[in-house]
Order: structure tokens, then sequence, then C-alpha cells
């Protein structure tokens, strides 16, 4: 059987909706560039790994794992990322537009602020490149923040709920190396629409955006 084959999927707003926040020439740069090569690389795994598979050539398809693993984190994290903003002058991108996380958010932080400090601080301290999540935990239904290395992604039992990308790809070219200015200003661009949707449903719910990208 041929192995699932997947596309870049389309941004929900125009390349400059972000700004200024987020540059019209890094949305470019970050979406057709760095996520299609993700996605170029995976298909090409998991294509090697199918056909070595098929011929029984174990050693060959698991030398595939370590390129579908950190190719399928990157198509993850970024389909997860790209729906996660919003304009800044759209509704979504309120804070009201998500109570029943800010009420989460409240109980374990204190406030939104605290929240947002914390979170900060969290990104902040990721060495090299990462990512950084809100997370619902499994079980639990508590809130976590957790980071993240390279292109590992969210994919045992937590749910994602908002992440930001902390690879110099995604802010380097406008912020240079004032990555601070960056987490600051990325919080007027969230959508905390699409938080509360996956906070409020199911965790799987929260990845249906990568069957749209097949």
């Amino acid at each position: 059987m041929a192995p699932v084959t997947y596309k870049l999927p389309p941004l929900p707003y125009a390349y400059d909706a972000l700004q200024p926040s987020i540059s019209k020439e890094i949305m470019h740069l970050h979406h057709e560039k760095h996520h299609q090569t993700y996605i170029t690389n995976l298909n090409k795994a998991l294509e090697e790994s199918a056909a070595a598979t098929a011929e029984g050539r174990l050693h060959d398809a698991a030398a595939q794992l370590s390129a579908i693993r950190f190719n399928g984190g990157g198509h993850i994290n970024h389909s997860l990322f790209w729906v996660g903003l919003a304009p800044a002058h759209s509704s979504e991108a309120d804070p009201s537009a998500a109570p029943k996380l800010q009420a989460a958010i409240a109980s374990t932080w204190g406030s939104l602020d605290e929240f947002k400090s914390a979170f900060g601080a969290a990104l902040l301290g990721i060495q090299g490149s990462g990512w950084g999540w809100l997370v619902k935990e499994v079980g639990t239904g508590q809130l976590r923040i957790v980071t993240l290395a390279n292109q590992e992604a969210v994919v045992v039992g937590d749910t994602p709920l908002l992440g930001v990308d902390m690879w110099e790809h995604a802010y380097y070219l406008q912020y240079l190396n004032g990555k601070a200015q960056y987490v600051k200003n990325i919080w007027s661009v969230i959508n905390w629409k699409t938080a509360e949707v996956r906070y409020t449903e199911t965790r799987e719910d929260a990845f249906k955006v990568l069957k749209a990208s097949i």
C-alpha cells in the first residue's frame, strides 16, 4: 500500500495579515520554504520506508525513522502553529474568545499576565531551536507549559492548545537577536478561539488539521 502523501496546507489568512508582529517576508519564507521542506523530506522518508518494508529490508526501513520523526514533527508543529495565529484586529485574537481556557489559566497561574510571564520565560529558556506549548494533560486535564527541542512534537497523550516557534527562521529576519521582543509581540496574534476549541474538544480534534493536508 502506498504511503500517505502530505501537502502544504494553505494559511487561513493573507501573508501580511499578522503584521507588525510577524512580517510578510517572514511568513512567506517560513510557510513556503521551511514548512514545505519538512513536508518534502517527510514524504520522501515515508516513501522510502514503505518501499523497504514491502521488500523485507527492515534495516533500511528503520534507517528512515529519524527523518520521519524530525520532518513529521516539523509538519505537525507548523500545521498547528499556523491555525493557532490570527490577525491582531480579529475577534479570534481577543482572549475573551476563550472563556473556559481563560478560567483554567487563571486557576493555574493566577492571571493571564502571570501565565504570559511564565510562558515567555520558558520560551526564552530554550537552548538552541525548539517550541513552547501550552498543553492540556492527558488524564488530569490540567494545564502545563512544555518546551520541546528542535522539531519534537506534542504527540504523546497531551493536547497542544497554543504554541510558539522558537526556531530562528520564525523571527530572525525581522527581530535579529531580539527574540524577547518577538515573544512579547506574538501575543497580539495568538488565536484564542482556536485554543479554546482545542481545550474544550478532543485531542484528535486538535490534530484534524493534519488530515486536511493529505
